[in-house]
């Protein structure tokens, strides 16, 4: 797995069971999984010779960002390297731009968007639809809000062109909330689809997720369920696939991003469902079959735990496993930075209320939000 962030960490955990000897690409010793992984390769993945010398003896090479150089998957592709996902999918994740106009001619829902050239483009673009505000997203690069601007004016559009890279323009969707559809697809085709999940941000950060999405209609989940399955075959994914979507308040879902990756509105999936989204993509990556997703509890709430200012997190599991016997901490072995995500907590049960109030609690007492 090239990444030695979290999402290697559990996935490399899900694959102990299967006696899945793993190897792993990590910029230095300290990240997440590279903790944890006895073969780790310290080194640049943005270095061709290093992805080559890495790739040596693998039956297949994964990853945990999508950020790897598209031209350096292409030589490895052409050495004979097994790539799951393959750059041809990859690229979807990539690159904003190749995503938005690859699903419109798949006739996929979507905000209205285009690549805009300067401010005044922008400005062109605002007018073409119903005026500022706008989104701005720079193509590549962006994650958990980063690489994202709401623009109100033309003069306010300047900053995301600084980063060399192009512009992607989008409407400002006036949405009801955010969902997520993750499936799993293997080479073979065989895929599975998790229930649609609520997924809520705050100042531009997953903060908690509810599986399945609390009066999503069956009609609309299993719309959001189809689009995910769709767009997983027409990119030829292999792996897990994140689709993330806005539901909007005349209920319709348009496809907001993708990741080709486990992803953090499916962690809710190692505690909530029989098989979880680190374990189904070790399994299609390597062509085995798919393990059942459905859920385990009637519901199953996962809520982020963020850095604050209390760093040793380990003495509050004394509070929070006494008192919660059924909770589940997963922490990522992370040094604790005032919003930086270094865990995760999941609670289940039949009273919705119930489940998020155990969760909120566990997370804010972990960062130090709370003492009591």
């Amino acid at each position: 797995m090239v990444g030695g962030g979290q999402l290697a960490r559990m996935t490399h955990e899900a694959g102990i069971p299967l006696g899945i000897r793993f190897k792993l690409l990590s910029d230095t010793p300290q990240d997440s999984a590279a903790q944890v992984v006895s073969d780790v390769v310290i080194g640049d993945y943005r270095d061709l010779e290093t992805l080559r010398a890495f790739a040596q003896g693998c039956d297949v090479v994964t990853f945990d960002h999508e950020h790897v150089p598209a031209e350096h998957l292409r030589a490895l592709e052409a050495d004979g390297v097994v790539i799951r996902p393959g750059i041809e999918a990859l690229l979807h994740a990539q690159d904003k731009g190749v995503m938005r106009e690859r699903l419109y001619e798949a006739g996929v829902p979507c905000p209205r968007h285009r690549i805009v050239a300067d401010p005044e483009d922008v400005a062109r673009f605002a007018e073409e639809g119903d005026g500022f505000p706008v989104v701005l997203k720079t193509v590549r690069g962006g994650y958990d809000g980063k690489g994202v601007w709401v623009v109100r004016s033309v003069e306010d559009a300047a900053d995301p062109f600084r980063a060399g890279v192009p512009v992607l323009a989008e409407e400002l969707v006036d949405f009801a909330r955010e969902l997520a559809a993750n499936v799993v697809r293997s080479p073979h085709g065989q895929a599975v689809a998790y229930p649609v999940v609520e997924s809520i941000q705050v100042n531009g950060v997953c903060d908690t997720v509810i599986a399945p999405a609390p009066g999503l209609s069956e009609a609309l989940s299993a719309q959001a369920q189809e689009l995910a399955l769709k767009i997983a075959a027409e990119l030829g994914v292999v792996g897990h696939l994140a689709v993330e979507l806005f539901e909007t308040k005349d209920g319709r879902i348009l496809v907001n991003e993708l990741a080709m990756r486990p992803h953090n509105s499916g962690h809710w999936t190692q505690d909530g469902a029989v098989t979880s989204q680190f374990a189904n993509h070790v399994r299609a990556v390597l062509d085995l079959p798919l393990g059942a997703p459905n859920t385990r509890a009637k519901w199953t709430v996962m809520t982020n735990v963020l850095g604050g200012d209390y760093p040793d997190m380990y003495a509050a599991y004394l509070h929070c496993m006494a008192r919660d016997p059924g909770l589940k901490i997963h922490m990522y072995g992370k040094g604790v930075k005032p919003g930086r995500k270094v865990g995760h907590v999941n609670t289940y049960g039949d009273d919705l209320a119930d489940v998020r109030e155990r969760g909120r609690h566990a997370a804010d007492y972990l960062r130090g939000t709370i003492t009591e």
